[in-house]
């Protein structure tokens, strides 16, 4: 191998570096579209099943065409289930792996172009865990390597994301530490604790490896859950004729709706009855309306509007009290307003896992969290206040140190893909 690549798949964002023996190179401009080149969006746009695009241009061309088609985001939190196998573009069935080796893919001819060569050997950053249940973290595993090796990779190697982190952020000691690295994504949170020093001939011990499939995505989906999918008829109340008993829409129909990935599966027969049957039984005229706005969403398309505009509401309040939700489309005018507690309310459950993994990690090393020097927090994610508040308690605000949020892994990546070599 001559050269290899780095690369950072992630639920949201990806992004690819390289390393030849005598080289590291910066992550490459996989997305010229995009505000910042080097951050590709894990997201794919099929209008129809022989045509594809990526990054900014997919969410470009779906709102331009209407959003028909099929969008696919968050791919990568499928990885574990065993019991998503894919999905349909116009009827033609397409496999998971198929889709993350089409992603995949294309991030290699790209980088391919960039660097005018034919580089078939890669490092895959993965989640500490894809999940809890070591045999589906294995499958997961495999599913991806499958994926690379689709995607014209001969030789893959993979790389936990937090130790990856760790790797660049050895580059900034002077003495040797031990270092907590909390790794915030789309959709896993990872977290590692490691004795790390300066120099290259400096051993990097890893005293502990955790995580959860929990992270921004989930974060997400409780403000949905919260309060805006009542306006998706999560709260409407119905009677099934001749029958005697108020019901209300079942929770486990609203929980897909709460996760973009999955609104598409109220598409199916099944679901589409039911809700016209519901249309006709409602108790409120009001309620008509929600079901209408079911329907939008779902045949429509708009969910990834729709998290577009959740996603940014997030990103407010970390750093406001207070944000207002607004989005508009046809007829529907749905406006909501968070303060920071709500959120943390709505988030609770999510935010307790999460910081549950990390105190499990840290339990692991057998180490407290005073002996801890510094804490190399990255991802996106790593912004939610109430994830740097429980840092800053745990550990001290004075050893938090934030690093580049979308670069460190594919930094530290391309440093550990150069020892391969």
């Amino acid at each position: 191998m001559s050269m290899i690549y780095a690369i950072d798949f992630g639920t949201s964002n990806s992004l690819l570096g390289a390393a030849s023996a005598q080289q590291l190179y910066d992550p490459i401009p996989l997305d010229p579209e995009a505000k910042d080149p080097s951050v590709l969006r894990s997201i794919l746009y099929l209008p129809k099943p022989d045509l594809c695009y990526f990054g900014v241009k997919a969410t470009q061309e779906y709102l331009a065409n209407d959003m028909d088609g099929r969008l696919i985001r968050s791919i990568k939190k499928f990885l574990p289930m065993r019991s998503f196998v894919g999905t349909f573009v116009n009827n033609k069935a397409f496999y998971l792996e198929d889709i993350v080796a089409t992603f995949l893919g294309e991030m290699r001819r790209r980088a391919n172009a960039h660097f005018k060569k034919d580089v078939d050997s890669v490092l895959l950053g993965r989640p500490a865990r894809f999940s809890d249940n070591e045999a589906d973290d294995r499958f997961a595993e495999d599913r991806l390597k499958t994926a690379a090796h689709k995607a014209g990779f001969r030789h893959v190697e993979f790389c936990a994301e937090p130790l990856a982190a760790a790797y660049e952020f050895k580059t900034t000691l002077l003495e040797p530490k031990i270092v907590f690295v909390a790794d915030f994504g789309g959709g896993t949170s990872d977290f590692t604790v490691i004795r790390i020093g300066p120099k290259d001939q400096d051993a990097l011990e890893v005293l502990s490896l955790g995580g959860v499939s929990f992270a921004g995505d989930a974060l997400d989906g409780s403000l949905m859950r919260g309060r805006i999918a009542r306006h998706f008829g999560s709260e409407v109340q119905y009677q099934v004729p001749f029958g005697s008993n108020v019901l209300t829409m079942p929770k486990l129909l609203m929980e897909k709706i709460c996760s973009p990935a999955e609104i598409s599966v109220l598409r199916d027969r099944e679901y589409q009855e039911f809700f016209r049957n519901l249309r006709s039984w409602t108790l409120d005229p009001e309620d008509n309306h929600k079901m209408d706005n079911l329907s939008n969403l779902v045949h429509e398309q708009i969910g990834f509007s729709v998290f577009e505009e959740i996603e940014a509401t997030k990103r407010k309040l970390s750093e406001a009290e207070s944000a207002e939700f607004a989005f508009r489309y046809s007829s529907m005018d749905l406006r909501e307003r968070f303060t920071r507690g709500e959120f943390e309310t709505y988030a609770g459950g999510v935010i307790h896992k999460i910081l549950k993994s990390m105190d499990e990690t840290m339990k692991a090393a057998q180490i407290e969290y005073s002996d801890v020097d510094l804490v190399c927090a990255t991802g996106g994610t790593a912004k939610v206040f109430a994830l740097r508040a429980a840092l800053a308690a745990r550990f001290g605000e004075e050893k938090i140190q934030q690093h580049k949020n979308f670069h460190s892994i594919v930094y530290g990546l391309s440093r550990v893909a150069q020892g391969l070599l």
